[in-house]
């Protein structure tokens, strides 16, 4: 856990890590018609453009319905208000559009935390697990690799931080930690962040 100490700049995920898990995966796939476990923003992509406007525009309604009652993960709040203490950089890049993460962060009352371009969103670039996200409050930042950590729950998390070449933190509430090949951080509550600072 050492390698967190130099870390000055934490990008986390929004929905799962720093606030509690309330998508329902297989029920967003079915009311959007989307056979199997396939991820959802690949699955629109490969619709034909009339069919997946209309799949996304029911999405964001869907996830904005959602970010409506979200609700801070325990000791958000205090880790958040810890890193900004100490000047580090704050960002977010999730896989929801730009306008779901502000509700959810607002709803959650998070939303003072992350300036507008430190959140990055499915429209600002390709989305997790692809690192473009990363790269982009990296290049803002002025922000090195070995400086940088990646906080999420979830496996595109962890591969979008492995390929942008920073440090990976999985947050498991659970401590089951099924991804080790990917993580290089095990935390299953976030206040443990601040144990490395």
């Amino acid at each position: 856990m050492a390698q967190l100490a130099h870390c000055r700049h934490w990008i986390f995920d929004m929905d799962g890590t720093l606030t509690i898990a309330a998508h329902d995966f297989d029920q967003i796939r079915r009311q959007l018609g989307i056979e199997g476990n396939r991820p959802i923003l690949e699955a629109i992509s490969k619709m034909p453009e009339e069919q997946a406007l209309a799949t996304t525009a029911r999405l964001h309604q869907l996830e904005m319905d959602i970010a409506a009652d979200s609700r801070a993960q325990t000791s958000a709040v205090e880790v958040l208000t810890a890193l900004k203490n100490r000047d580090y950089s704050l960002g977010i890049v999730t896989r929801n559009a730009k306008d779901i993460a502000h509700e959810t962060l607002t709803a959650a009352g998070l939303s003072g935390f992350f300036s507008d371009n430190e959140i990055i969103g499915r429209e600002d670039c390709a989305p997790k697990p692809d690192p473009a996200g990363l790269h982009l409050l990296m290049t803002l930042w002025n922000a090195g690799n070995t400086e940088t950590a990646m906080i999420g729950d979830y496996v595109f998390d962890l591969e979008a931080g492995r390929n942008a070449s920073v440090t990976t933190v999985h947050f498991d509430t659970q401590a089951h930690y099924p991804w080790p090949e990917l993580t290089d951080v095990k935390i299953n509550q976030l206040e443990q962040l601040l144990t490395l600072l």
